[in-house]
Formats: C-alpha cells, structure tokens, sequence
C-alpha cells in the first residue's frame, strides 16, 4: 500500500478553512491599512502647519516645511515622479483654467477674495506650487491609488475629496468646506481623465497661483 501524496501545511489549511485567505493577508486589506496610514500622517502633517501658523511662525518657512513634508509622505507611499504626458499637461492646463475662470466669475460679483500674501511674488510662488504638487501626490496619487484597491473608485474620490476639503479648515474656516469639496472632485476627475497626478497637480498649481492677482 502506497503512503498519501504529502501534502503542505498552507494546503492543508486552506482544505480545513475552505480556502479562505486571512483577511488581514488580503490585498484590499492591505490597501485600507495603507490608505488609512497615508490619511493620519496627513492630519499630523496639517496639525503641525496649523499650530505653526497659530504660534506666529513665517508663513513662507511653514508653507516650505509643509510641502516638503507631503512630498516626503507621497515618497515613503510610493509615489514616484515621473515625465507628465502630453494629455497630462494639456488636461492640467485645462482644468486649472476652468478653476481661474470660476474664481474671476465669482470674484466679480460678490465679496473681495483674499489678500495677496505679503511676501514677494518669487519665492511665495515656489512655495504656492510645492504645496500643490506635494497635496495632489498625496491625495489624487498614493492615497487614491490606496482607497481604490481597498474600496473602489466612488470611495477613492470621495474620500480623496473629502481630506482635501477638511485640510484647508484649519486655515481658512468651515465655509470653505463646501467649495473645497466640490474643487476635490473636479481634481479626481482631472486624474481619471488623464490617468496620472499630473494633471490635477499642474491645475492646482495654475489655480493656486492665481490667488495672487484675483
């Protein structure tokens, strides 16, 4: 009589258990956790920016430290800068323009908007642009990447949408919520067009930097 083929303990295990994998083995497991840590280090990172911007700190030096600070979140989540397309370029461009057209329209027929910062136009857009690119890496790059695997595409931009929304708060008040919102989609919409971050960076950017003559 010939002894039973021998058989792995994995094998075995997946006879008694059906086949069923640990969930915390699953890839959209694995995701979730991932989107999740991406999201706390963000709060932490807008926690350290507002208690910054409280305490009377250098608005350039905090908007400097917080865009390298996104940046460094993006890179430890895997985000990897790369050469935008074409259609990337033309989407942002696009996007960003129908951004500024919107604040003008709004601009023109109700109250002022904010002040133009008090430091000069250089180094305020550098930083204006670093912080663009730092968010939309975080958002629109590692942690919609990272909600879509773990819960789907609604979920990725609404919650992309919704972080976007919260971390302008601190700064700038409740009432930005609803148009925030709405501008964290647009920008979603912008990176499933094209399919990469760059468009929704590149529009933030033309968009932020606007601020300074609207």
């Amino acid at each position: 009589m010939t002894p039973p083929p021998a058989t792995s303990s994995a094998a075995r295990s997946g006879a008694t258990s059906g086949g069923a994998q640990a969930p915390w083995l699953s890839r959209p497991f694995g995701a979730a956790l991932r989107a999740i840590g991406i999201a706390l280090a963000l709060g932490g990172v807008t926690f350290v920016r507002w208690r910054a911007t409280i305490d009377g700190g250098d608005a350039l030096a905090i908007g400097l430290a917080f865009g390298l600070a996104l940046v460094v979140v993006a890179v430890i989540a895997g985000q990897r800068p790369s050469v935008p397309s074409a259609r990337s370029v033309a989407t942002g461009i696009g996007g960003g323009a129908v951004l500024v057209v919107l604040a003008i329209v709004v601009s023109s027929g109700g109250p002022p908007g904010l002040a133009a910062p008090a430091a000069p136009f250089g180094p305020w857009a550098a930083i204006t642009v670093l912080v663009a690119i730092g968010e939309e890496a975080v958002l629109r790059g590692a942690l919609f990447d990272a909600a879509e695997e773990a819960a789907g595409l609604v979920v990725a931009i609404a919650f992309t949408s919704v972080l976007f929304a919260l971390i302008h708060v601190p700064l700038y008040g409740w009432h930005v919520v609803p148009l925030d919102l709405a501008v964290g989609i647009w920008f979603a919409g912008l990176r499933l067009v094209s399919g990469r971050v760059a468009a929704p960076a590149l529009a933030h950017a033309l968009a932020d930097l606007a601020t300074w003559w609207l």
